[in-house]
């Protein structure tokens, strides 16, 4: 029988508390595109993404049409390309990477991720050339984001690739000078990437993954914050626990019906769909809202940090008896420049960095999204991925750093980027030197809980 009042809390989660799918995401492998010359790898590389993508965003805006849920993003994630670009005799990433941006255009995708390299053990010959291209490749695109994982539970830390990381960021940064370092904005530092995510910028079509599948990405923090404050006032943790698992499973279930028939249209496989909490913007669509909405008088003050764990395994509770495969990074995102909340949290100085990092160790992702001073030295740079990477390794977590050094500017201005990427006040870093410590190099060992055979 029909539920008069699901349907109704349905459409309100969607008209009133911004409930949507936030991205549908095509993962494409791209291993059989390899060829010593690199005109061949391109030509492979687009045939295959606008052969299969070809009808993704067409059909997924009769999806929204047909079920009044917005679909907010669509995007391709592929192999990663120092895989694909190392088989050629002469590799030029840059010229992947302006083929890989015709392609997302021609097929209409927001953005297209996979401008990877996985080298928390080391690098190949590949792994670097991809590596020094990612400035240039990221000025000269719109759509392409990249991503390079430098730790894992089970490597340790890459601390070469750290502080080469580091000196690639900065310089990304530069080059996209003209638009606040929007080229940092489309680039990610991982610990433990998972293969399987759909959000941006560290989307990669892992080496598991099938020829084609499609990812999932829901969101709701305004719904959560909804139903948490329809609550009594009095309710204690355990009855605000059981909400977000209720509106979480709610959440999911939604996401699994279009993912799932999406999928079975696009004649592909269902991936996994990722629970994430992600915010923008707008207002009321806030994971900082939902801190106050638990009684924190703001994001930054202490309590977050629990408020946030709580947050975190209560999604994943309730999300994952929605659907039989839930991956990607699934949990609460806490991005600076895309929560409303965040932004006012950070701009008023109650959100410090040191707050954030601490917050990184039971969220969803890590540090991202954070405009810092342009003069910011890359020891310091390398220093905050070192930390946030280590949180990640101990942890057995996905971590991230997605920083942007503004080249130009300093604490107490802003930088606008609109959209999805909002805007973002700089936030001080420590002063005190980093230098003689990353400058070390090598692997710092994997803790010992990784001997785990």
């Amino acid at each position: 029988m029909i539920n008069e009042n699901l349907i109704l809390e349905t459409i309100n989660m969607i008209k009133l508390y911004n409930l949507d799918i936030r991205t549908v995401t095509m993962a494409i492998s791209l291993r059989d595109c390899c060829s010593s010359d690199v005109n061949v790898v391109c030509d492979n590389i687009y045939n295959k993404i606008t052969h299969y993508a070809k009808n993704l965003v067409e059909y997924a805006n009769e999806f929204e049409n047909d079920y009044s849920i917005p679909i907010v993003n669509k995007r391709i994630s592929i192999t990663p390309i120092s895989l694909v670009g190392e088989s050629c005799k002469n590799p030029d990433y840059v010229k992947i990477a302006k083929t890989l941006e015709k392609a997302a255009k021609d097929v209409g995708v927001n953005f297209i991720g996979g401008f990877s390299a996985v080298v928390e053990k080391g690098m190949t010959k590949g792994d670097k050339l991809l590596i020094e291209s990612i400035p240039e490749a990221l000025s000269q695109t719109e759509r392409l984001c990249s991503s390079v994982n430098v730790a894992s539970s089970k490597a340790g830390i890459n601390m070469d690739a750290v502080l080469k990381m580091s000196e690639i960021i900065k310089k990304s940064a530069e080059l996209t000078a003209d638009k606040d370092g929007i080229g940092a904005a489309k680039l990610v530092v991982f610990c433990n990437s998972p293969g399987d995510n759909p959000f941006m910028a560290g989307a990669f079509c892992g080496f598991g993954e099938p020829e084609c599948a499609l990812n999932i990405g829901v969101s709701g923090p305004g719904v959560v914050r909804a139903a948490i404050e329809a609550l009594d006032k009095n309710a204690d943790m355990s009855e605000l626990a059981n909400k977000i698992k209720q509106i979480a499973y709610k959440i999911t279930s939604t996401g699994e019906l279009v993912g799932r028939k999406l999928a079975a249209k696009l004649g592909i496989p269902f991936g996994v769909i990722d629970l994430s909490l992600a915010p923008t913007p707008a207002v009321g669509d806030s994971v900082a809202g939902i801190f106050q909405a638990m009684g924190l008088e703001h994001a930054g003050a202490h309590g977050t940090t629990a408020a946030l764990a709580m947050l975190n395994d209560a999604v994943k509770k309730g999300g994952i008896m929605a659907s039989s495969h839930v991956g990607g990074l699934s949990g609460a995102f806490i991005p600076v420049s895309e929560d409303a909340g965040m932004i006012e949290a950070a701009s008023k100085g109650y959100l410090t960095f040191d707050k954030l990092e601490a917050m990184t160790s039971v969220c969803s992702v890590g540090l991202d999204m954070i405009a810092i001073p342009g003069d910011t030295p890359v020891s310091t740079i390398a220093g905050i991925i070192a930390d946030e990477m280590a949180i990640g390794m101990i942890n057995k977590k996905t971590t991230a750093v997605r920083i942007i050094p503004v080249v130009g500017k300093n604490i107490g201005e802003e930088v606008i980027y609109g959209g999805l990427l909002g805007k973002a006040p700089i936030m001080p870093v420590s002063k005190l030197n980093s230098g003689n410590f990353v400058i070390r190099g090598g692997r710092i060992p994997a803790p010992i809980h990784s001997l785990n055979n």
